[in-house]
């Protein structure tokens, strides 16, 4: 624990600009006219927007609060990726929501909140201040998952996610306990000193906790054979809060594994580093193999999304600072492409009411703009050329090969392969099959701009990565120092 604690509050600034907007989200949706709430998603997308770059003015600074939780480059970073991924799930929303769900209030002072859970769950050095950021994370989307209260899908996926939620966190503080009855602290510097001195008075507490605590957040990330509740969840929530929970829950997930891991943990990598591979292995197979089957879109994007997971664990049972920095920029690739796709089909489905694959056929007639965004998302996610996926993918694959997991590199290659097939089913459904209906469908010129935004963001990653990839490394070299 730090001798003098620092508590500078100037330093979570951000973090209290968030809760003032979600309170101020709150009071406009209690007492503002009815006409007016159509207004929230906007608001909040642009509080979003400028907390954002009020983030900027912590760049290149290196600091902490209370010892608690580290203000750095790499908190800079997730602040502005989580910060930006709620802005474009709030725009995402502003048709869907009106139409589907009551109280958009919440809704939205809910999607604000998370975000500071997420923020938290990496800039946390200390076990307890994550568990806690995590909660934060893990109740809003409890709540978002299952906040279509009158479909029936809705409230089993939330059940489902909640329960499954509150085992997995009661694990991961079982296995706190045990690294602090080891370790004697919960500061991650602290562990990482009382494990170089050797573990062997107590190597199977070490063991146990490392085992509790890579299960508790194998499931906030997805990770098999932690993916129950992932198919349900992600076909029961409201569409926004689906894209919501495949990039925010998992990029926060990642963020916490990497910091913790790489801080705490790295003294006894021999320990874990096998649990991370042989999970990867498993999820990359299951993932995209089952992902085959699936009819629904949104199932088929949990199960797209789980092998995603697969190829992120990677970069982690080989932690080096080459395969962290590829992590950041493969995840930040991955959201910016998923978002694009969820984009699409939220659209699709405002104007249409269907979500199975089946039902998107003729899109290109319907709907050619969100047909082309939704194939450049595909393709990206099937790591296809010129798409932020195929960059990301082979600095990812290569900087873990290099690290002498070549087995890992060669199963992600091989299952980046089948992922293609059931990517191209659904495109073959929006450009070959013929509609149900003809005619053009009128979509909304925010949804389109937001759309092409994204999708100007899947080539820009993947052509001109050099800026996004300089911000990752600086945000990683600070957890190998």
């Amino acid at each position: 624990m730090p001798e003098e604690l620092n508590l500078d509050y100037s330093l979570l600034t951000p973090e209290f600009c968030l809760a003032g907007l979600a309170a101020l989200v709150f009071a406009l949706d209690l007492f503002a006219p009815r006409f007016r709430k159509e207004w929230l998603p906007y608001l909040t997308a642009a509080g979003l927007v400028a907390i954002l770059g009020l983030s900027f003015g912590w760049a290149n600074k290196e600091s902490d609060f209370a010892g608690l939780l580290s203000v750095d480059n790499y908190t800079t970073f997730f602040r502005v990726f989580f910060m930006a991924t709620a802005a474009a799930v709030a725009l995402a929303s502003a048709q869907f929501v009106p139409a589907r769900l009551r109280h958009p209030g919440e809704y939205y002072g809910l999607l604000v909140l998370s975000t500071i859970g997420a923020i938290y769950m990496a800039a946390a050095r200390e076990l307890l201040t994550a568990y806690i950021s995590l909660e934060l994370l893990s109740f809003s989307l409890y709540v978002l998952v299952s906040y279509a209260k009158f479909d029936p899908r809705s409230n089993e996926g939330g059940m489902k996610y909640m329960l499954l939620g509150a085992f997995s966190s009661a694990l991961f503080l079982y296995g706190l306990s045990l690294i602090y009855g080891s370790a004697g602290s919960t500061f991650y510097a602290d562990i990482a000193s009382a494990y170089a001195g050797g573990t062997e008075e107590f190597d199977l507490g070490l063991l146990m906790g490392l085992v509790l605590v890579l299960a508790g957040l194998g499931f906030k990330v997805a990770a098999v054979p932690f993916h129950m509740w992932t198919p349900d969840a992600y076909e029961g929530a409201p569409l926004p809060i689906t894209a919501y929970l495949s990039a925010t829950s998992k990029a926060a997930g990642f963020a916490l594994l990497l910091r913790l891991f790489s801080s705490a943990f790295l003294p006894v990598l021999d320990d874990w580093q096998w649990m991370f591979a042989a999970l990867a292995a498993l999820t990359m197979v299951l993932g995209n193999l089952v992902a085959l089957q699936q009819h629904n879109i949104k199932r088929l994007l949990a199960y797209s999304s789980i092998g995603q997971v697969g190829y992120m664990l990677m970069a982690v049972a080989a932690l080096s600072s080459a395969t962290a920095s590829a992590l950041l920029l493969h995840l930040s690739g991955y959201v910016i492409t998923n978002l694009a796709a969820f984009t699409c089909i939220i659209a699709w489905n405002n104007l249409t009411g269907k979500e199975e694959i089946a039902d998107f056929r003729g899109m290109a007639e319907r709907a050619p703009l969100l047909a082309a965004s939704l194939t450049a998302a595909l393709f990206s996610l099937a790591g296809m050329p010129l798409f932020a996926g195929f960059l990301t993918k082979f600095l990812l694959f290569q900087a873990v090969a290099e690290e002498g997991f070549l087995w890992l590199s060669v199963i992600a290659v091989v299952m980046s392969l089948v992922s293609l097939y059931y990517y191209l089913m659904v495109i073959k459904e929006l450009y070959i099959s013929q509609p149900e209906e003809p005619g053009r469908l009128p979509v909304p010129a925010l949804v389109n701009g937001l759309a092409v935004a994204l999708v100007v963001g899947v080539f820009y990653v993947g052509i001109f990565p050099r800026h996004l990839f300089e911000a990752a490394q600086e945000a990683t070299k600070l957890l190998f120092a």
